[in-house]
């Protein structure tokens, strides 16, 4: 029996292991099924976002270039015997100022190059004369120019003008001259190791340049004549749903709250730290493409601000309008069914979208503003006035509120397609957009000429 036990006992131990051994391996096998999903997941979300926008990889192995590239200054190893340690600062100066575009790169690499550059020489000239002042004076000194320089600098940073494009240089000015200034007083080659450090970030600096500018350029100046574009597309795309979805005759209002037009215009709304961001960096850029010199960035600022006052008005007018297809709008309020409003209605936002599209064109091509841009904005015009004049004829104003404030928003549509109108012809005007009749024109006389 006790044979027999210790033989059934040992069966059951070994029963036991074996189960758990199964059991430790069916943990093993589901913890990799399910980093293997995590790592299918993560795959399939790096291949779309690469696909939806190829020059983010581009940008990545710009970064990766550039740091290789500096990497030989710390390698070879004379250039190291002639900068030392301080080399790293190249690296470092890659990291944190390669940006994803070119004017990113500009600003931040120009701003750290000359705030470098400038708060060496101030903290050289600090050092001399706290020195000439004796060793008991000189930290003294030294933490005077440390505070009155550093309180004055940091104070700068809130003026607009010096926050929006210096403020990076601002702040590695500040860094500069406190540990060159701090230092110099327990270092002896000062100079040596202020050049050795303005040299290396210049190293950097300009790696950046070089790279970020010859090796698949993304410009901020491109980025922001896109932005303008597509703006003025979804403004016009919603003008042409509220046409087809509510001001024609076999109109329905059915879902309307799902139609896909009614929210086009919230990137509008919500494009200006991206546009503010874009313009400021554009400024840095030099000439590319078809953008010039002293090319009127400035302008695609006001241009959105009045894309973003229509995107408002937008945004009320798709308010109410399906607040009235809750309300059954059709049989709630018969009045507005009537021809003579829905055509005015229709007209009014038909003739502004194909304004706004066919200043799209003009901005996609980089043409002056066309005449039928300005003969739909007359036509919108128009037919707002012949509504509000409708509605002023009425004996029962009380029926007709609903039209009254549908043609109230609709007139101010009206109004901003005019002056975004406006707008690009101002940019046409400042950035010298050439005239397609003009170039068509002189084409004709050479043809002439030449038969």
């Amino acid at each position: 029996m006790e044979i027999g036990g210790q033989t059934e006992s040992g069966a059951n131990g070994g029963g036991g292991g074996g189960f758990r051994a199964a059991r430790c391996w069916e943990l093993l096998r589901w913890a990799a099924g399910v980093l293997r999903g995590k790592a299918v997941g993560l795959a399939g979300r790096l291949g779309r976002i690469a696909r939806d926008e190829p020059r983010r990889v581009a940008h990545s192995v710009k970064v990766g270039l550039a740091l290789t590239l500096v990497s030989v200054l710390y390698y070879v190893r004379p250039l190291f015997n002639s900068w030392g340690a301080s080399t790293m600062w190249a690296v470092l100066t890659v990291v944190v100022v390669m940006e994803y575009t070119v004017g990113g790169t500009l600003c931040k690499g120009l701003n750290r190059a000359s705030g470098t550059l400038v708060a060496g020489f101030i903290a050289v000239g600090a050092h001399k004369v706290a020195y000439m002042c004796g060793d008991k004076a000189e930290p003294v000194l030294l933490a005077i120019f440390v505070f009155l320089l550093s309180s004055a600098a940091t104070f700068s940073r809130f003026i607009p003008e010096v926050k929006a494009r210096y403020d990076y240089g601002v702040t590695i000015f500040i860094l500069t001259f406190s540990l060159v200034a701090v230092s110099s007083y327990r270092v002896d080659e000062l100079i040596r190791l202020a050049h050795r450090r303005f040299s290396t970030i210049a190293v950097g600096v300009a790696t950046c340049l070089c790279t970020t500018i010859f090796v698949f350029p993304v410009w901020a100046g491109e980025g922001l004549h896109k932005l303008a574009i597509a703006n003025l597309n979804k403004l016009a795309e919603f003008l042409e749903g509220i046409e087809s979805e509510c001001f024609r005759e076999n109109a329905t209002f059915e879902n309307l709250e799902a139609k896909p037009f009614l929210q086009v215009y919230q990137s509008v709304l919500n494009s200006k730290a991206t546009e503010d961001s874009l313009c400021n960096f554009a400024k840095w850029e030099p000439c590319h493409g078809k953008f010039k010199l002293r090319h009127p960035w400035s302008q695609y600022q006001k241009l959105g601000a009045l894309c973003r006052e229509c995107a408002s008005s937008m945004e009320a007018l798709s308010s109410y309008v399906v607040t009235l297809a809750r309300t059954e709008y059709p049989e709630a309020h018969p009045e507005l069914c009537s021809q003579q409003v829905r055509t005015a209605c229709r007209q009014m936002s038909l003739h502004s979208a194909k304004a706004l599209r066919e200043l799209t064109a003009a901005m996609r091509t980089m043409t002056t503003v066309p005449s039928p841009a300005s003969v739909h904005v007359s036509a919108a015009i128009k037919a707002a006035k012949g509504l509000r004049d409708g509605l002023s004829e009425g004996a029962d104003l009380a029926r007709a509120m609903h039209v009254a404030v549908i043609a109230s928003l609709l007139s101010e549509l009206v109004t901003k397609t005019k002056q975004i109108t406006e707008s690009v012809d101002v940019l046409a005007r400042l950035a010298r957009f050439r005239n397609p009749e003009t170039t068509q024109t002189h084409k004709g006389v050479a043809i002439d000429v030449v038969s």
